[in-house]
């Protein structure tokens, strides 16, 4: 019984010091972390030019493929308001009641897709023909009123494009009453195409200018590397391992990185503060109540995160392939 006691004691008291172990293990790596981060971040600051540079060419090459994102969107929300102008004619039957118009008018009213339906009798219709030609004389000397009822629809679109139009086109075609259905939809399909093509051009110019901050990233670290190579082979001799050495400079990368999103931001911001004035008077002229947009907090958390996901990816492909060859 009291060998199983001092077994138990014995037990508890490893079992104690193993958690104590791993703590002061867990503490170590977390002060090492943070020891590294500052003394990375330090040096940076002891070359004030030559960082500021490097950031300042890291931030044009993040703001460029964001600039055009923002122009985007901005054309995006501006082409909500000219599809909600997009109109829709359905010409009704010849001698169509106009208490059957009437209710047709609140049928298509009704539908998820309308913003506005409003009928237009022949007599209404004839009149403002009249009006806008000039043809008076010739409009009062005929018999009978050609023209037929129309109901001038305005689809809700809410950006879902051209599909959603040719959707709501034929279900207006199979209503009752009506003869025909008109539509314009090449001007929609040659902005959706314009859409698509600047949706191409902010991923292909992304994917460029991304490469360049890898190639502007590991260019640096290679020459840090370099510079501290005697550094290196003491540490290595010492018995450092490569995550030991790498650490600092997957540092370097992040803090450049990370620099270069905040300036990069700044620049958008600032940009878009200097331009939202001449931008929203012209449109105002226009009859519009457009308001240039600019970054919100996602998109300007996604800029700085993606400034520091690639400034740490090209450290560590850097440092890999480098710290290889530094051999003791």
């Amino acid at each position: 019984m009291a060998k199983n006691n001092l077994y138990s004691k014995v037990t508890a008291g490893g079992a104690q010091q193993s958690r104590i172990t791993l703590q002061s293990r867990g503490s170590a790596y977390l002060q090492h972390h943070r020891l590294t981060a500052i003394e990375s971040l330090m040096r940076l600051l002891k070359s004030p030019g030559g960082s500021a540079m490097t950031w300042v060419v890291l931030a044009i090459a993040l703001a460029l493929p964001m600039t055009l994102y923002v122009s985007l969107e901005n054309v995006k929300q501006l082409s909500r308001s000219w599809d909600q102008s997009s109109q829709i004619s359905v010409y009704l039957k010849t001698n169509t009641i106009p208490r059957f118009a009437q209710g047709l008018t609140a049928q298509i009213q009704n539908m998820p897709n309308v913003a506005q339906a409003v009928y237009i009798s022949p007599e209404q219709a004839l009149s403002e023909f009249s009006a806008s030609t000039g043809l008076s004389d010739v409009v009062h000397g005929l018999e009978n009123n050609p023209l037929p009822g129309v109901i001038s629809v305005i689809p809700l679109l809410d950006g879902q494009g051209s599909d959603a139009v040719e959707e709501l086109e034929q279900a207006l075609s199979q209503l009752s009453h009506v003869e025909s259905v008109q539509l314009d939809l090449l001007w929609v399909k040659r902005l959706l195409q314009f859409m698509e093509l600047g949706q191409r051009l902010v991923w292909a110019l992304a994917a460029l200018l991304g490469l360049a901050v890898l190639l502007i990233i590991g260019n640096t670290i290679r020459l840090s590397i370099e510079s501290r190579r005697d550094e290196i082979l003491v540490v290595k001799l010492v018995g450092g391992t490569d995550a030991f050495v790498r650490r600092p400079f997957l540092y370097t990368g992040i803090w450049f990185g990370l620099g270069g999103g905040i300036i990069a931001w700044l620049l958008l911001s600032l940009g878009l503060y200097w331009l939202s004035g001449p931008v929203e008077t012209l449109i105002s002229l226009y009859g519009s109540d457009f308001v240039l947009q600019g970054l919100n907090v996602s998109d300007s958390l996604m800029l700085i995160f993606d400034g520091v996901m690639l400034g740490w990816f090209g450290a560590w492909l850097a440092v890999s392939r480098h710290l290889a060859k530094i051999k003791p």
